[in-house]
């Protein structure tokens, strides 16, 4: 059995720079953590080949994400030209979309699979 000690007197260069990095490395994940879980949720909800609510309002300026839930048994897709976004999301299935930060105004999406009764709008104020 070999034991190390550490003489924290005259501590090694090596050692300091490794745990110096380790720390950067550490702080800097717990930003980016934060940074994601600050970001306001928005529910969207598929049901009967519809978006509900129609329309959601987010604040401008800031990244948001999109918590849609296809309540159908049949897939959907979400899809929004002004919000460059594409996701198929199965019947019975949850999907996160992250979109913006977005300029104020209106941003339409739509159903690919339902485009005449699955429209709505994501309205930046």
């Amino acid at each position: 059995m070999r034991v190390i000690c550490i003489n924290m007197t005259r501590p090694n260069k090596k050692v300091l720079m490794r745990a110096s990095r380790l720390l950067a490395c550490l702080a800097l994940a717990g930003a980016f953590t934060a940074a994601a879980a600050a970001e306001p949720e928005f529910p969207l909800v598929i049901k009967n080949h519809r978006f509900e609510p129609t329309e959601l309002k987010v604040p401008a300026g800031q990244r948001v994400k999109l918590l849609v839930h296809n309540q159908d048994s049949t897939p959907e897709e979400f899809e929004s030209h002004s919000l460059n976004r594409e996701k198929v999301i199965p019947g019975g299935a949850k999907a996160t979309i992250f979109i913006g930060p977005l300029k104020p105004g209106r941003y339409t999406f739509f159903g690919e699979f339902n485009e005449k009764t699955a429209q709505g709008a994501v309205v930046a104020e």
